[in-house]
């Protein structure tokens, strides 16, 4: 009979143990085309790749969309295993851990054809509106002139909205990763000569998924994704997601 118990005992404690390996509760944003969006193919590239990568270990997820901040702190409170994506910052470092980087990304500053900014001549930017989505990162140079008021800051949900206000002219610049922000502007449906983006770029950044320092399994669960990522990668199944997604890209939008 004791022997019994006590097996049960460490089957239920087990438990928790193996429901972080089996499934994960995961969450991100909206509105950060192409990486992550509702309206995206598979909710984005980036929404594929970290999905894909928990697929190479065997482990099941399950993805729910926040507004930015709210997933964030909603993650370190333990309704969600992890989010994503996120770049390095100070602020972060305190309460999570950063996996493997999911992307390399760098920054240009976008601002409409009879605007230039470069960012080798952040100055010149002083007493400027910028644009840039609630909850991302800004550079450090730029977290800098905003706390030190030289920048008004206007952060919405999504870039898409700093594109649009950007065209309104209620906003002088938004700053993006090269990519993210032609996407951006594609969707005003204006032409690309309205608008500039900067020559050169801030320093690289990349991209990660955040697993709290408390959560009970965090160094597992980064070991396990890390490791898929690397097989996501190795194998060439990486390369192969991202043409997919482009192709699934080109597809919706000649609906």
């Amino acid at each position: 009979m004791r022997t019994s118990l006590l097996w049960a005992l460490i089957i239920s404690l087990s438990q928790p143990a193996l429901s972080w390996a089996e499934h994960l509760h995961l969450v991100t944003g909206d509105g950060y085309a192409p990486f992550t969006g509702q309206t995206l193919p598979g909710g984005g590239i980036l929404s594929q790749v970290v999905q894909a990568a928990l697929r190479q270990r065997q482990v099941s997820s399950e993805l729910d969309w926040r507004p930015w901040n709210r997933g964030l702190l909603m993650t370190l409170n333990g309704a969600y295993d992890a989010t994503f994506p996120y770049v390095r910052s100070v602020e972060l470092d305190k309460d999570y851990h950063y996996s493997e980087p999911l992307l390399v990304v760098r920054q240009h500053i976008f601002s409409r054809a009879d605007e230039e900014y470069e960012v080798d001549d952040l100055p010149a930017l002083a007493g400027k509106k910028l644009c840039y989505p609630l909850g991302w990162q800004l550079p450090v140079a730029i977290q800098g002139m905003v706390e030190q008021g030289l920048l008004t800051r206007h952060a919405p949900v999504g870039l898409n909205e700093c594109a649009r206000l950007l065209l309104l002219k209620r906003d002088d610049f938004f700053i993006a990763n090269g990519p993210l922000g032609e996407v951006a502007l594609s969707f005003t449906e204006r032409s690309s000569a309205e608008f500039r983006r900067s020559q050169s770029a801030f320093a690289e950044t990349s991209l990660h998924v955040l697993v709290p320092r408390r959560h009970p399994h965090a160094h597992r669960v980064l070991q396990r994704f890390n490791e898929g990522l690397a097989l996501l990668r190795e194998g060439n199944e990486y390369q192969r997601l991202l043409g997919r997604y482009l192709q699934q890209r080109d597809e919706q939008a000649g609906r």
